[in-house]
């Protein structure tokens, strides 16, 4: 058997084991969809829903694992469902979407902009 928090760092969800377990605390991974501590025992055919960035992943673990292991090999540790592979892909698709339908800023003024701006400021106030 293997911890939630140990299994979340081994199968790749989180860079470290620390962010596993504070992401657990925080009630954002569940277990058979209850909540669970870091300390939480993981087994074969669980059902966990991770919470991550504002992606929802639902997958069924298929092995148990301590260690990390490369990226390919983690990813034999579970299977996620077709339902939450859409639903990620909807979630991202609509962030892109948001992102480059906001205007952009020019930023900062150039230092000519700035120096025209001073002087349309300056009559202003002289009137």
């Amino acid at each position: 058997m293997a911890r939630i928090d140990q299994w979340l760092w081994a199968a790749r969800f989180f860079k470290t084991r620390s962010l596993a377990k504070k992401q657990v605390e925080q009630g954002k991974v569940k277990i058979n969809g209850q909540k669970c501590k870091p300390s939480r025992e993981v087994k074969t055919n669980d059902t966990l829903l991770i919470n991550k960035n504002d992606l929802l992943w639902e997958v069924s673990v298929l092995e148990l694992a301590e260690k990390r292991v490369s990226a390919h090999i983690a990813q034999t540790f579970y299977q996620e469902t077709e339902s939450s592979k859409k639903m990620r892909e909807k979630t991202i698709e609509l962030k892109h979407l948001s992102f480059h339908s906001n205007p952009k800023s020019a930023g900062r003024p150039t230092k000519k902009q700035r120096r025209d701006l001073k002087k349309l400021k300056s009559h202003q106030q002289e009137s």
